[in-house]
């Protein structure tokens, strides 16, 4: 018989930073290029257009950062709350915890005596790891990582919003809407389609849902700027 290791990859693994990436990604592509649309239909120069446009790749960055950081240090901080008080009621009443896990397996649908053993195994080799990914669902891959949130949405939203200010500096000031509208809405098709498929999800799905949401936002951002006549930042 030929001995075979088989190894499984999931793509539970990439939530935490792709979930951080996607949403960078596209918020600075899509409020860069509403930015833009919104402050060139207001007929402003080509010159503040650029001011704006990099200005505005350093306030979203630096929101963004900010905003995964304390958001995602707010489950973190829940998490290790819980960790805590589970570690406590380990050490002050052992028992009913066992026989807590043993109910948890028995809904499961394992028998009483298996799972009385299966508890009984895990608990031996470490009792509060067994609590937090079955009776908490606290898993290594699931944890909150606000670092790692904030870099990553702090520097896929700089390279998005760069996609749209470069189209923006090269094209024609006549006809800079048309050109960074097209061109935001192929990058954000792009983008969606490559976020599907490191997610495993359907890509035509990820590139119509994240295309229509983004061509919706540049529109009612250059009706704004059309009909007030006025940069909006």
């Amino acid at each position: 018989m030929r001995n075979t290791h088989h190894l499984e990859h999931h793509l539970i693994g990439r939530v935490p930073w792709l979930r951080a990436a996607v949403l960078g990604a596209n918020d600075g592509i899509v409020s860069m290029a509403s930015l833009i649309t919104g402050i060139a239909a207001s007929n402003a120069s080509h010159a503040d257009i650029m001011i704006a446009g990099i200005a505005g790749i350093v306030a979203g960055a630096m929101s963004m950062a900010a905003g995964e950081y304390v958001s995602v240090s707010s489950q973190s901080d829940t998490e290790k709350a819980d960790i805590a008080k589970e570690a406590k009621e380990l050490e002050t009443n052992p028992e009913y915890e066992f026989k807590e896990l043993v109910s948890i397996y028995v809904e499961r649908g394992l028998d009483k005596d298996l799972a009385q053993k299966v508890a009984t195994q895990l608990v031996e080799k470490d009792a509060l790891k067994a609590h937090l990914r079955d009776e908490l669902g606290i898993t290594d891959i699931a944890q909150a990582r606000p670092m790692q949130a904030a870099i990553t949405s702090a520097l896929l939203f700089s390279l998005g919003a760069g996609l749209p200010v470069s189209v923006a500096f090269f094209a024609p000031i006549e006809t800079i809407i048309v050109f960074v509208t097209i061109s935001c809405l192929f990058f954000l098709a792009l983008l969606g389609g490559v976020a599907a498929f490191v997610g495993g999800a359907p890509i035509l799905k990820g590139v119509i849902r994240v295309s229509f949401w983004g061509a919706l936002a540049m529109l009612a951002t250059a009706l704004v700027g059309k009909i007030f006549g006025a940069a909006m930042i």
